[in-house]
């Protein structure tokens, strides 16, 4: 990852640990994480464990990955058919086909992502 983004690496972030509060004290780090970095959302599938009560203050949001995707495909759907397009081209062994790839996303808890694609590459 850090190849792919250089930049994409958090530090810094462990003295804010210890002053947050979340359900499961172990996502703690996330949090801390996100505020250290300033990022506007936590995407996780793991929503009741980031209440937007708490994550509110801190002018973050945790989106559940397929609302996040669907959010990118509204920004720049072609980057997204492209990114997930070159993806499948790289899985040689065994190869994946987009209706495979597209049930597999449905089956990954992202059915509206899977819908999308499906309707623009199927």
């Amino acid at each position: 990852m850090i190849e792919a983004v250089p930049d994409c690496l958090v530090t810094g972030y462990e003295s804010l640990i210890d002053g947050l509060e979340l359900p499961d004290e172990g996502d703690r780090h996330v949090l801390a994480a996100a505020i250290r970095s300033q990022a506007q959302a936590i995407v996780t599938f793991n929503l009741k464990d980031f209440p937007a009560s708490i994550l509110e203050s801190h002018d973050i949001e945790a989106l559940h990955p397929d609302d996040f995707l669907l959010g990118l495909m509204d920004l720049s759907e072609a980057s997204v058919v492209a990114a997930f397009s070159e993806q499948i081209a790289s899985l040689q062994n065994p190869p994946v086909t987009p209706a495979s790839a597209i049930d597999a996303l449905r089956n990954r808890d992202l059915p509206q992502t899977a819908d999308a694609l499906a309707s623009i590459l199927l």
